[in-house]
């Protein structure tokens, strides 16, 4: 291929479509994704899905008000029909730019396939998916007012957006074994306190304790402390079996509490650790530019800290590192000569 002599020799090429789309598509995903500090565009996408998809919750329960329901029959399906596209277009969108996510075998189909299969892509599938059943009739022996609200899984589409429940997930995520094994000790201790009530109550209370069964009602409502008293043993040994019960039923609900407050207490120092060691090396020059400042405050909101915990951090990194300048290196103490730790500037997770 020739090079034509009146080109001029600096001229830039024209971009191709391909590169051209692969820009646009990322740039749809950082709009969807959760607003990085700075980004207009994508910090406004934020606020008008979570505005859209709260009054789709507040819509869903004022429709199971029959009278409201039919007053406002029109506009209710309109504002349905209305979020459905936009919650469709979103979920379209979300699994075409699935490819900017971390590779997986460096192949987009791979990427939007474990996309697809992701909690958050079936979510806004489910979103979505009672509204079109209904308008194409595959649904239509079915109750309509379950189908309205099934649409309350909208709500699970704000997990997107809050620091706080990803913490939660990833720390039931990280113990699900531990987890497991506690409700699989709580299932045992169920049946056995089921078939222990009818041993003792079946002869007394035949209508109620008639067999293991129909006794696990007890069982669990006793395990779980709930206790509603529409079954109570009546006989000696079924008082004092369901007394010993209802001390083991106390120690067995707290296991999992226990286990999940741990893992989340967990998951905040991850999240304040994360933020320190990001202040530290901001701080290592004794300098904090104007770009790393906003970094920080980037990771901050995506990490879901308050203002106060990060200003903390952040004042005792600044006077770690002051002390570091003078000291021309690690600080010391001025009077006993030690290193300087964070542990000693108190601002341990």
């Amino acid at each position: 291929m020739s090079i034509s002599p009146n080109a001029p020799p600096n001229e830039a090429k024209p971009p191709s479509p391909a590169s051209a789309s692969r820009r646009v598509r990322a740039r749809v995903f950082e709009i969807l994704d959760v607003a990085a500090e700075g980004d207009r565009v994508s910090r406004v996408a934020d606020r008008v899905l979570i505005a859209l998809i709260t009054l789709n919750v507040l819509a869903v329960v004022f429709e199971s008000v029959e009278s409201i329901h039919h007053r406002f029959e029109t506009l209710f399906y309109w504002f349905e029909y209305v979020s459905v596209v936009i919650f469709s277009a979103e979920y379209a969108l979300r699994i075409w730019c699935s490819v900017e996510l971390p590779a997986r075998n460096g192949q987009a189909t791979s990427n939007r396939i474990a996309y697809l299969l992701s909690p958050g892509a079936l979510i806004d599938l489910a979103a979505v998916l009672p509204f079109y059943l209904v308008e194409f009739g595959l649904m239509a022996g079915a109750d309509a007012r379950f189908l309205r609200a099934i649409r309350l899984v909208r709500v699970l589409k704000l997990t997107r957006y809050s620091a706080a429940l990803d913490s939660l997930a990833l720390a039931v995520k990280e113990n699900i074994n531990t987890l497991a094994a506690a409700f699989y000790v709580m299932i045992i201790v169920m049946l056995l306190a089921a078939t222990g009530m009818f041993f003792f109550e079946r002869e007394a209370q035949p209508e109620v304790f008639s067999s293991i069964p129909a006794s696990m009602w007890w069982s669990f409502a006793t395990l779980t402390t709930v206790g509603y008293g529409d079954i109570t043993p009546i006989t000696v040994g079924g008082k004092v079996f369901g007394a010993m019960i209802t001390m083991v039923g106390v120690g067995m609900v707290a296991i999992p509490a226990g286990i999940l407050a741990s893992a989340f207490s967990q998951q905040i120092k991850v999240r304040s650790e994360r933020y320190q060691a990001q202040a530290d090396l901001a701080w290592q020059d004794g300098i904090l530019s104007d770009d790393e400042r906003n970094e920080l405050e980037s990771l901050r909101t995506a990490l879901g800290m308050g203002e106060e915990e990060a200003a903390q951090i952040m004042e005792a990194e600044e006077t770690r590192a002051a002390l570091r300048s003078r000291a021309g290196g690690t600080p010391h103490c001025p009077t006993c000569g030690q290193p300087i730790t964070r542990q000693d500037l108190d601002i341990s997770a």
